[in-house]
């Protein structure tokens, strides 16, 4: 079942920008996006430990929706899919960048564990 659009209405600017980046995954799609360029889904998968296919399937349908998220398809057998930033999704990622830094500072402060991602040899 598709979600309605989300176009408001918003209390305030917050409100709007945590409505597209609202799950889970979002934040870390557009990091992992961000830090290392075009993806393939699984590529994605596997830099982002504890998603999900299908909650990684909707994240960017929802993303590709709200025009932060490239999808590309190229017509080859098998076909091969590859996701990446929209200018719009880098400016969002831009404004979460302080947000990053504030959840960097907690993390040393609270002493909090930090999981490490492995880059998987090129397939």
């Amino acid at each position: 079942m598709a979600r309605a659009p989300r176009s408001g209405p918003y209390i305030c600017g917050i409100d709007a920008a945590l409505d597209v980046v609202s799950g889970k995954w979002k934040g870390l799609i557009l990091w992992e996006l961000e830090a290392r360029g075009v993806r393939r889904f699984a590529e994605l998968r596997r830099g982002l430990p504890g998603v999900s296919e299908k909650m990684l399937t909707q994240h960017l349908r929802e993303m590709e929706a709200d025009g932060l998220v490239h999808r590309e398809v190229y017509a080859e057998v098998p076909p091969r899919v590859e996701y990446s930033l929209t200018e719009h999704g880098r400016t969002l990622n831009q404004a979460l960048g302080p947000l990053g830094a504030w959840g960097v500072e907690r993390i040393h402060r609270e002493g909090s564990e930090k999981v490490t991602v492995d880059e998987a040899p090129p397939v």
